[in-house]
């Protein structure tokens, strides 16, 4: 085999073998596996410890493969396919493009890729819950903005109002807001949708204003939890469903007592030097609870650690930001109501350079750049 071909595979690019004909079915659901994940490349022909048999004649026409693969699945996946020659036998190698929207089987098979624990891929179902947390990581749906089922007004707390109010005067947000009723309040920042004449809570309405019991409830996903770790002891651990406005002001309080201060002489003066910057872990909080996917039954994680500070938040990156765009690339959301809402409160950096302002705060004091 050549060096190219055997990169492919150590890169989980996918193979299957094609000496007792594979099965159209499995072909298939195989490639709506790989298009609904990442994409990649299919060899069909090879073996899973890589050893070249090659492909049956049945497969060896590349059009007729890209045929059959656009006629099985809904809607309509075009791949590349063509025939490959490695160690003079024939392989057909399919090119899989990952799919801006969920593709099934002609037959209603839905399927993703997952990496078994030895490292090895392999298709498992994509459950009807899972749906909307990839259809939001691709940015083709705001999860956020839907009508949170089984929801209803009543949900919502007026006191978090009245919170949302004063963040907006002491936070800068957006003071025309403070002129609006509570009901065009809801209506514009979207906390509500109407439907059928009838009002109710939206995911991000219950996420800002909703009652702690039916946040626990009706959004299970919606936890987050504060952590103190001193080597193996376990000095505080927070866990709560309360409203994000509520639980950034608790965790912005429960930070002040977790973050000492060391003063540097500078001249005259003595200037005190926190160890973290409360703007940038005001910004990693913010990040953390806008755009996690609310479908992960996961928590937002805050951990004060001998490390250093921990910010995690379920889902990871949404389609077109990595690690290596992430100061550069147009800023996205996987919430955009929520993001907005967040905005416009005050909370939330309004250009959208909230990671950079992380990366701000650890440099002016001198800290290591964020991991």
């Amino acid at each position: 085999m050549h060096k190219h071909t055997r990169a492919f595979i150590l890169l989980h690019k996918h193979t299957k073998s094609d000496i007792d004909c594979l099965d159209e079915k499995e072909l298939v659901s195989e490639i709506v596996g790989m298009t609904n994940t990442e994409g990649g490349v299919l060899y069909l022909g090879v073996e899973d410890n890589g050893d070249i048999t090659g492909v049956h004649k049945k497969h060896k026409d590349p059009n007729g493969a890209m045929a059959l693969i656009a006629n099985k699945t809904v809607p309509s996946l075009s791949v590349r396919a063509e025939i490959i020659e490695e160690e003079g036998i024939e392989v057909l190698q399919i090119q899989i493009p990952m799919s801006k929207t969920i593709i099934a089987t002609s037959d209603g098979k839905i399927q993703r890729r997952r990496l078994k624990t030895d490292g090895s891929p392999e298709n498992v179902p994509m459950y009807p819950y899972e749906i909307p947390g990839r259809l939001s990581s691709l940015s083709q749906l705001d999860y956020s903005a839907q009508i949170l089922l089984g929801a209803t007004m009543e949900d919502l707390d007026g006191n978090e109002r009245d919170r949302l109010r004063n963040i907006i005067k002491y936070r800068k947000g957006d003071k025309s807001l403070l002129e609006l009723t509570d009901e065009e309040l809801d209506k514009a920042l979207q906390l509500v949708k109407e439907e059928a004449g009838v009002f109710y809570p939206t995911v991000a309405g219950m996420l800002l204003l909703g009652k702690e019991d039916r946040i626990a409830e009706l959004l299970p996903t919606a936890k987050a939890v504060f952590q103190v770790l001193e080597g193996t002891k376990v000095r505080k651990n927070e866990q709560t469903s309360k409203p994000l406005l509520a639980t950034f002001e608790m965790f912005e309080e429960y930070m002040k007592a977790w973050n000492p201060e060391r003063e540097m002489e500078y001249g005259l003066f003595r200037v005190p030097i926190p160890e973290f910057s409360e703007a940038a872990y005001r910004e990693g909080l913010v990040n953390a609870f806008c755009h996690r996917d609310y479908t992960i039954i996961q928590a937002v994680r805050v951990a004060v650690e001998d490390e250093g500070l921990t910010i995690s938040s379920p889902g990871g990156f949404i389609e077109g930001v990595n690690l290596k765009n992430l100061l550069t690339v147009e800023p996205h959301g996987r919430n955009p109501v929520l993001a907005d809402a967040l905005k416009r409160i005050g909370l939330a950096e309004k250009t959208g350079r909230g990671i950079d302002r992380i990366f701000e705060g650890s440099i002016v004091f001198g800290r290591p750049l964020p991991d």
